[in-house]
């Protein structure tokens, strides 16, 4: 469908074509080159740890991550189910469990006290989200994992940028995703990365994302030998999307600080509308605004409605997320029926998210704001 306003665009400008071309014009390393090294670098510079190691896609980051953790049959991993499915499937790739924990009306992001009372002895990593660019109650989460010398991997795949008290969030947990998807923050169409400041950790996944490949030298330009130690994947990112990454990276305050303004725009003109209630960025948190969402009184029935009526005016919206619990796939395999996670359930019932991109422009906004009115 041909949207009058969709739901994001993705900011791109010259200096990102110019990226591109450099590396497609050497006419070498577009699998794997410097560009990549240096792409990873900024990232972790930028968020403050140690080390990045890119992958192609935030799923590869995911599954890489709990890799290097060691996560296998038997573990389990403590995971929201409001969020995309990724989340939760990754424990799944390495054959552990995902426990699905309620979250909390404030932030959205798990509940600490739920966590409690999900937490076995086969408990090994917690796994929130910071979910739309808002950063969850970390605090609590990070005293949870301590006291029960948990592992926390934040899943920051919308949320790079954003900051709990002056500090970046995916450098808070002892390891982070990061997703450059297209509708993300930043972005290279797919990729992903993991952020950590343990070497160990950082060198289990440059094994885990390349074959399990120990290198002494670059693989596609060098004759010298390799060898394979571990059990790996083909995750890696290519030189062409670390091109893109690292021009896009160069302008992120601006993106965020636009994000920012046109969010605060539209929160404004939406407000005071009975039945809409637009989002609220917790104290001490800076929101980077990667979605818009606003929560409809009265439920999935009057929220459909209003989603339908967006869109015969030609204006994108979306749920995120329905449960992930309640897929088909989750409830066949783990018998889930409704009821378990009320939080969740009442919170994915009530979001819709409305259009929010760098470039969505005052009248676009007031677009979408009179049709909201005229609706309800």
């Amino acid at each position: 469908m041909n949207w009058k306003i969709p739901l994001f665009k993705m900011a791109w400008d010259e200096t990102d074509i110019v990226a591109v071309n450099d590396v497609i014009r050497s006419g070498m390393n577009w699998a794997a080159g410097p560009i990549i090294a240096e792409f990873e670098k900024k990232i972790a510079s930028y968020v403050g740890t140690k080390y990045a190691v890119t992958t192609n896609s935030g799923t590869s980051a995911l599954h890489a991550v709990l890799a290097a953790y060691g996560v296998g049959p038997g573990d389990e991993v403590i995971v929201p189910s409001f969020t995309f499915i990724a989340t939760a499937n990754a424990a799944l790739f390495l054959g552990a469990k995902p426990v699905f924990a309620d979250i909390e009306e404030e932030s959205f992001g798990l509940d600490a006290a739920d966590i409690e009372r999900k937490i076995t002895d086969r408990t090994r990593i917690i796994l929130p989200i910071h979910y739309g660019g808002c950063p969850c109650r970390l605090d609590n989460l990070m005293q949870v994992a301590k006291e029960h010398e948990l592992v926390l991997i934040e899943d920051a795949a919308e949320a790079l940028g954003a900051e709990i008290n002056g500090k970046k969030v995916s450098s808070i947990g002892d390891a982070a995703i990061l997703s450059f998807c297209q509708n993300k923050v930043i972005t290279t169409g797919e990729g992903g990365a993991v952020v950590t400041n343990s070497p160990d950790i950082c060198e289990r996944l440059q094994l885990v994302i390349s074959h399990g490949r120990s290198e002494a030298s670059a693989y596609f330009t060098s004759t010298g030998p390799a060898d394979y130690i571990t059990l790996g994947y083909n995750f890696r990112m290519s030189s062409v999307t670390a091109a893109l990454g690292a021009s896009q990276l160069t302008r992120i305050d601006k993106l965020i600080a636009q994000r920012r303004k046109k969010a605060a725009y539209l929160a404004e003109k939406l407000s005071g509308i009975k039945g809409l209630t637009v989002p609220i960025t917790p104290a001490g948190s800076f929101n980077v605004c990667q979605m818009f969402p606003v929560r409809v009184a009265g439920g999935a029935p009057r929220r459909d409605v209003l989603k339908d009526y967006l869109a015969e005016k030609g204006i994108m919206s979306r749920v995120y997320f329905d449960p992930v619990h309640l897929t088909l796939f989750y409830r066949r395999r783990f018998g889930y029926r409704g009821g378990e996670l009320p939080v969740t359930e009442k919170l994915a019932g009530e979001i819709l998210n409305l259009p929010i991109y760098p470039d969505i422009t005052r009248g676009e906004m007031d677009y979408i704001a009179a049709s909201c009115k005229a609706f309800f």
